[in-house]
């Protein structure tokens, strides 16, 4: 049974997780290779987790919330600490779906012995039951060497973020043949090494489908192709709440508008002295 957490609502905003349920497994990620499509989106809170949840396989708790949350420029700067806070709100916040922590720039790239340190952590700080880290070739003894000691894997390849200053930029990869063999290469490596799924970003879409058909894991596109296994996104710019839309993201819905128009309409409301009014103020006991 998954571990969930019953909130008082007496105390807490939040509404309370429904009743235990048997959450999703990595092993059961794995077997959806060709099958039904799995349905993955970032969350950073405990709301978002809990309103994203019923609908998702996965919950990735990414170090785009970097940019998402915290305003950096890049994912570059985002710190253990950051990944390890928001991972624990999303357990928090979920019951059914696998959830997943983006490793941050610098936590694993030294060794496969930092990578472990850093991976427990995450694990043992959030509950979370995996962890994600970009690489390709370079990483796949690192990936060998956390699943072999306990801790699932999940694989980046093609744009890799943390990478953007060595990429010149978030431009879609493997234009040409030699960069696309690369990633292709570099897919395989890690799905040989372990990972039990791989993130295939932002490449000329031949090239996810080539990886797909190559690695015996589940594939899971951002900018890739439909005939991956499984899609990802960010879930504020699947929501609409930024005015800038990728190629790659398709808005269900126009929040950043909504949003607006209801503050615009609170602040009427103060402004004129219309709230709050009867119904939102304690009136003396008689």
């Amino acid at each position: 049974m998954s571990t969930t957490y019953t909130l008082d609502t007496a105390t807490s905003r939040a509404n309370p997780t429904p009743a235990p349920i048997k959450r999703l497994t990595v092993p059961a990620i794995r077997r959806r290779k060709g099958a039904e499509p799995l349905v993955m989106l970032t969350a950073y809170t405990v709301r978002t987790a809990q309103l994203l949840d019923p609908h998702c396989d996965m919950l990735l708790v990414g170090d785009s919330l970097g940019q998402v949350v915290y305003g950096l420029p890049s994912t570059v700067p985002v710190t253990l600490e950051m990944m390890a806070a928001h991972g624990a709100a999303v357990v928090r916040g979920s019951y059914h779906a696998v959830v997943v922590i983006d490793m941050p720039f610098g936590s694993y790239e030294a060794s496969p012995e930092q990578a472990f340190a850093s991976a427990a952590r995450l694990l043992k700080e959030t509950g979370a039951a995996a962890v994600k880290l970009e690489g390709g070739e370079a990483m796949a003894p690192t990936v060998r060497f956390l699943t072999e000691r306990g801790i699932p894997v999940m694989g980046h390849v093609g744009l890799t973020p943390q990478a953007v200053n060595v990429l010149g930029g978030y431009g879609a990869r493997g234009r040409t043949e030699a960069e696309a063999a690369k990633i292709v290469a570099d897919a395989v490596a890690v799905a040989e090494a372990g990972a039990f799924a791989i993130v295939i970003e932002g490449v000329v879409e031949p090239i996810a489908v080539a990886i797909t058909r190559a690695v015996d894991c589940p594939t899971i596109g951002i900018g890739a192709s439909a005939q991956c296994d499984g899609q990802v996104l960010v879930g504020e710019d699947m929501l609409g709440l930024f005015d800038r839309v990728p190629r790659f993201v398709k808005r269900y819905d126009d929040l950043a508008t909504r949003i607006g128009d209801a503050a615009a309409a609170f602040a009427v409301d103060v402004r004129s002295r219309a709230f709050p009014g009867p119904e939102q103020v304690y009136a003396p006991k008689e």
